[in-house]
């Protein structure tokens, strides 16, 4: 990289530190630290869910895999895309109704507070390895770029990302993310161009690529594993607390639809555009093996990005990779401050839960830290997310939305249910390898993973309605539904403040890119055209919220 790459990385980096803490004073309570006030525009949390959502694994772990095997992993994506719209229509719009402001206040309420402790303990647990997981790709991603080792990196972006989310709460994750999305969109759409004419053009990549290149499945990711993995993919998004809570901080179950609907939509059209240049890498060179094709889409930005271009590209994977780490830490310092300080401490004060949150944190990013540095011990990036993904997703999360629709599930059985298929799914995982000298493969194993805990439940709800379901179980169904009548309080005054950061960083983004056009000379058409787009859609989001 050059120097000027760098600098351009550090100029970034102080942007987006900067849009961070410029909230460091909005967290005057729990609904404002944890639910931006409760009334977040619709569009701002649908494109913080794709941001939270994409970029922990797109740059490295989708990338790796359209490095090796192709248009799969846009076939991959695509489910994602098909759960988005589900969500969309039918589930999102019942969370927003839970007037919760974490899945863990709607647990409590739905299923008791027992239930809702052993689900937190759950939560945390696993969140550690998803959050290290996704603080990995960003290490990696600096480590490509510019040789620093990844250790060094993964602890200096960690303490970076804790320091801004522990200060600015959902404002901040929510600003950061979408000046995220504006500048990696742009940055993507100057290099897959550009990208292609490296290679001579759609007929030229055509002729270079591989055979079975653009097959939509393999022997490996089989229609199976997209159908299990489309599965997977539903009720993480649908279930995840990180991801419950863009559903839960909008203003109405029309704003929560709109969430889904857009995450759905962005998800259709994006993986084309993301998953073309690490595919023409490998036309143009196919010799990474190992854990080195993990930075194929680095490095083929490296191969056609102008000079200044690349370091933006890298400040924007970077913190959009982060993205996800961010809002992980929030969502689990929230169910620790509301759900667990809040129900030992009961008379505590919004102050004192807001610090209680901020110290969460610190002390879950460190934690964090500790597990991304040992990724690379576990099999590499590929292997954690889709083991996790299998073993984890739907044991976790489909309990609660199940909840959601059912009358006769208690908190007994969602336990029960959870903790069995954590277990089985487990032995299939981590034991029987060893033990039986047999593994299942990838859509085997995926398909095991959302297959047992959709079982277990379809089984405790035909036993539940042959035996009759007790009349307090649905009496605690009804007094819920009830619940669900009275209207929360929102606080939006921080709508129009969030939209004019937003704005501004978004249109120092656009003057940065002009700059760099001119200084550079590479592509000035190109990359000037772009930058003042962006700088002409920051100043139209700064008039439309001003005083």
């Amino acid at each position: 990289m050059s120097g000027l790459d760098i600098g351009v990385v550090l100029v970034f980096t102080l942007l987006v530190f900067t849009c961070g803490m410029s909230f460091s004073k909005s967290g005057k309570n729990v609904k404002s630290f944890f639910a931006a006030g409760g009334a977040l525009p619709w569009w701002m949390s649908g494109l913080s869910l794709f941001m939270s959502f994409f970029s922990a694994g797109t740059f490295v772990v989708w990338g790796s895999i359209a490095y090796s095997s192709g248009w799969v992993a846009v076939t991959i994506q695509w489910t994602m895309a098909i759960a988005g719209l589900v969500i969309g229509l039918f589930i999102a719009p019942r969370w927003q109704k839970t007037n919760a402001i974490t899945a863990a206040q709607f647990i409590t309420e739905r299923l008791g507070p027992n239930t809702q402790k052993i689900y937190t303990y759950l939560f945390l647990g696993i969140s550690m390895f998803t959050t290290g997981a996704f603080l990995y790709p960003v290490a990696k991603i600096v480590q490509v770029s510019t040789g620093i080792p990844i250790a060094s990196s993964i602890i200096f972006l960690g303490v970076l990302i804790l320091i801004y989310t522990a200060v600015g709460g959902l404002w901040a994750v929510i600003v950061t993310d979408v000046l995220q999305f504006v500048v990696l969109t742009a940055a993507v759409l100057i290099v897959m161009p550009l990208s292609l004419d490296k290679i001579g053009g759609v007929s030229g990549f055509v002729a270079a690529a591989p055979e079975h290149f653009f097959t939509l499945t393999n022997s490996e990711y089989t229609w199976g594993f997209m159908v299990a993995f489309g599965l997977y993919n539903l009720f993480f998004i649908a279930g995840n607390w990180a991801y419950v809570q863009r559903y839960t901080s909008v203003g109405s179950p029309k704003e929560a639809r709109k969430v889904g609907l857009l995450f759905g939509g962005l998800y259709l059209i994006s993986p084309v555009i993301w998953m073309l240049p690490p595919m023409i890498y490998k036309a143009l060179n196919p010799e990474l093996t190992g854990l080195a094709d993990e930075g194929a889409y680095l490095l083929m930005c490296k191969e056609v990005l102008p000079v200044g271009m690349l370091g933006l590209m890298l400040g924007g994977m970077v913190f959009a990779t982060s993205s996800s780490v961010n809002t992980t830490l929030n969502i689990s310092a929230g169910v620790l401050s509301n759900d667990l300080y809040k129900a030992i401490f009961p008379d505590a004060t919004n102050a004192q839960l807001v610090r209680v949150g901020r110290i969460s944190t610190v002390v879950l990013g460190l934690i964090t830290i500790v597990v991304a540095l040992l990724v690379p011990n576990m099999g590499g990036i590929v292997e954690v997310v889709m083991g996790l993904a299998a073993v984890t997703g739907g044991a976790m999360f489909l309990p609660p939305i199940w909840a959601l629709f059912s009358r006769s599930l208690s908190g007994r059985s969602a336990v029960t249910i959870t903790l069995l298929s954590l277990t089985i799914n487990g032995f299939l995982k981590f034991i029987m390898p060893h033990l039986l000298d047999f593994k299942l493969d990838r859509a085997m194993e995926m398909t095991a993973g959302v297959g047992i805990p959709i079982l277990l439940l379809v089984l405790q709800e035909v036993l539940a309605r042959m035996g009759s379901w007790s009349t307090s179980e649905s009496q605690a169904y009804d007094d819920f539904r009830a619940s669900q009548e009275i209207e929360p309080e929102v606080e939006a005054s921080g709508n129009k403040r969030g939209g004019r950061v937003i704005g501004m960083g978004i249109a120092a983004t656009g003057v940065l890119m002009v700059v760099l056009a001119i200084i550079s000379l590479q592509h000035l058409l190109l990359v000037a055209g772009m930058g003042t787009l962006i700088l002409i859609l920051g100043a139209y989001i700064i008039y439309r919220n001003r005083h």
